[in-house]
């Protein structure tokens, strides 16, 4: 079965309540693209990419529908496998892995609806139907990031991400210890630089709370600035923005600079790699979070499904942007978090049901 059309589409997705702030970007809406991947059978694959601006990473959207339409022309007449699709990308564009994300995620849906598997199914076998998720905070003050702690886990989550930085260091302490007061002991809590920190910050909050049980993830800018702080604090340290691809993850492991990874299945490249990437944590015993930058059910479902084949123990949740936007791709709901956990859809490929006139027209075709 080869590819014989890709369809490339621009859709926006309104944030509620926003902007939802970071330390270095405020979302107010997304802008993100879809793919929509069909065989010489009729069938189609769906894939989507949503960068969040051009200031959290080194990705944006025009960059993206850019990248998508010239590798989807070296697509025309590949086997619809993840493998022949990545040489085939590689083949005609270096890095990109953002861009490349979509067409990978397009081609697990494709396969999965043409052998009749779950996508879960085609990454090794899922380990459960109920995937753990996370909550993630904006930048707030320490009443109302307490307030929304409390609420989650009230709901469920096993598992709150603060997000800290772009303003004086005290008031991030001052969060995360009333985070604790508030739900210590109910949640896993992890405190989300974002770059935002300078390796001064990151070594006095891990000073001063000494007695609160958090990781720290992403707190500065530069790989090089993580090892300068690794043996001065007394808290685990995750990677997530400076994690690009499987070589910097490769040597992270390695030089045993981080006790785990926030890691965006877009960031590096899409499911086929993000296999990869869980199997080397596995062979070192490192938890990592298997999410995204935002998207919609496209990208939530991608990632609950690489989430579903993660060993339990070392699962840190997968995080999705449907509790922040205002829109379903699939006329059946889509995919929601209940109880601070994800079902995994159960139908072929990812499992959703989405018609492509809701999107409009296209930005851009290839074959057909």
């Amino acid at each position: 079965m080869k590819i014989a059309e890709v369809h490339i589409y621009q859709h926006d997705l309104p944030v509620k309540n926003g902007p939802y702030k970071m330390a270095n970007a405020q979302v107010y809406a997304l802008d993100t693209t879809l793919v929509r991947m069909v065989s010489e059978t009729g069938l189609e694959g769906w894939g989507e990419t949503c960068p969040v601006g051009p200031t959290y990473a080194e990705s944006h959207a025009g960059g993206a529908r850019a990248a998508l339409s010239h590798l989807a022309p070296a697509l025309i007449g590949v086997e619809v496998a993840p493998i022949p699709v990545r040489r085939a990308m590689d083949g005609v564009l270096n890095g990109h892995n953002y861009a490349k994300a979509a067409l990978d995620i397009a081609t697990y849906d494709l396969l999965g609806k043409s052998t009749g598997l779950r996508v879960a199914d085609l990454l090794g076998g899922a380990v459960t139907d109920n995937v753990p998720s996370y909550f993630a905070t904006g930048v707030g003050t320490p009443d109302d990031i307490a307030r929304q702690a409390k609420e989650k886990a009230d709901e469920g989550y096993p598992r709150l991400q603060v997000k800290v930085g772009g303003r004086p260091v005290e008031i991030d302490i001052e969060v995360i210890r009333k985070v604790w007061e508030t739900v210590g002991g109910r949640m896993r809590l992890a405190v989300d630089g974002n770059r935002g920190w300078t390796t001064r910050d990151a070594l006095r909050v891990s000073r001063e709370c000494p007695d609160i049980p958090f990781i720290m993830e992403q707190p500065c800018d530069r790989v090089e600035d993580l090892e300068k702080i690794r043996g001065q604090v007394t808290h685990a340290i995750y990677m997530d923005e400076s994690s690009v691809d499987l070589a910097t993850v490769i040597k992270a492991v390695g030089r045993e600079l981080v006790d785990g990874f926030g890691m965006k299945v877009t960031r590096i490249g899409g499911l086929l790699p993000m296999t990869t990437f869980r199997d080397i944590c596995a062979a070192r015993n490192l938890p990592h979070t298997c999410d995204d930058s935002w998207g919609g059910d496209i990208i939530a479902a991608a990632c609950t499904h690489v989430g579903a084949t993660v060993d339990p123990r070392r699962m840190e949740g997968v995080w999705l942007a449907a509790p922040y936007i205002e829109d379903h791709y699939d006329g059946n709901g889509g995919i929601e978090i209940k109880g601070g956990h994800i079902a995994l859809p159960q139908g072929p490929g990812l499992g959703l049901n989405i018609d492509p006139d809701r999107f409009g027209s296209p930005v851009a075709s290839f074959g057909g």
